[in-house]
């Protein structure tokens, strides 16, 4: 039976891959710095896609070199191979960079850009040898915007995707940059954003995201965007010239 890891299951985009993967048929690897809600959602993958599953869960604060490496360990190991990979493990910062620590800065760079670098260099051997794989990437819309740290780890994540699924050609192993807008998860709560005027038509189910991501990684696309709202969004924001999204982005934030 096939095996996924997944980072930041516990809620939102990571947790709707995890029920998916699962209904799949596919064991789990959980990672999260959080055991106890680790076990919890573990407990109910199990309860509801039945005991058969394999679900192991792999405590790791992934702002933390060391733990990175232990969950990159666990991505080597031929004996229990990994064929899918989900680097979705963030969180946002609610002030502006001058207002905010460098080192939860440096935190957020550390989650965002160096464990999805260490986990996926990590995977990708195995996967080629056998020949077969899918590397999942959470990004974000706010990658084409300027929106400090976070706007720019995203963009990293976006275009390193690009490159690896170019790198990846030929090899039966895929790479997607999904990149979402506005989710309904508890992202933006434990970010203390307040989102309380963003319109309805704007907001999308986690569910739903992960839909599109599968259909795009079956019909070979690297980037995943879900809802027209945000397929019209990503294209004016990858054309349109820099100094008007800039602007855009300012207002944005105002």
């Amino acid at each position: 039976m096939a095996t996924a890891l997944i980072t930041g299951p516990t809620a939102g985009i990571g947790r709707a891959f995890a029920e998916a993967l699962a209904a799949k048929g596919m064991n789990l690897v959980l990672v999260s710095r959080d055991a106890g809600r680790l076990e919890q959602v573990a407990a109910q993958i199990r309860d509801s896609q039945g005991s058969h599953l394999q679900i192991e869960v792999l405590p790791a604060d992934l702002s933390d070199r060391g733990q990175i490496d232990r969950v990159a360990d666990r991505l080597r190991d031929p004996k229990r191979p990994v064929q899918v990979l989900v680097n979705n493990a963030g969180f946002g910062l609610v002030r502006g960079f001058g207002e905010t620590e460098i080192d939860q800065e440096q935190q957020l760079l550390d989650v965002l850009v160096t464990a999805v670098l260490r986990l996926t260099h990590a995977a990708v051997p195995g996967m080629v040898t056998r020949g077969k794989g899918v590397i999942f990437n959470v990004s974000s819309v706010a990658g084409w915007i300027t929106g400090s740290t976070y706007s720019a780890a995203k963009s990293w994540v976006t275009v390193f995707t690009e490159g690896l699924a170019q790198d990846l050609s030929g090899t039966g192993v895929r790479a997607v940059a999904v990149c979402p807008g506005y989710v309904r998860t508890e992202f933006h709560e434990r970010a203390d954003m307040d989102v309380a005027e963003v319109p309805a038509w704007m907001w999308l189910e986690a569910a739903d995201v992960v839909a599109q991501a599968f259909r795009d990684a079956e019909q070979g696309r690297v980037i995943s965007v879900t809802g027209p709202q945000y397929k019209a969004m990503a294209t004016i924001l990858q054309h349109a010239p820099r100094p008007l999204v800039r602007l855009a982005s300012r207002s944005r934030g105002r």
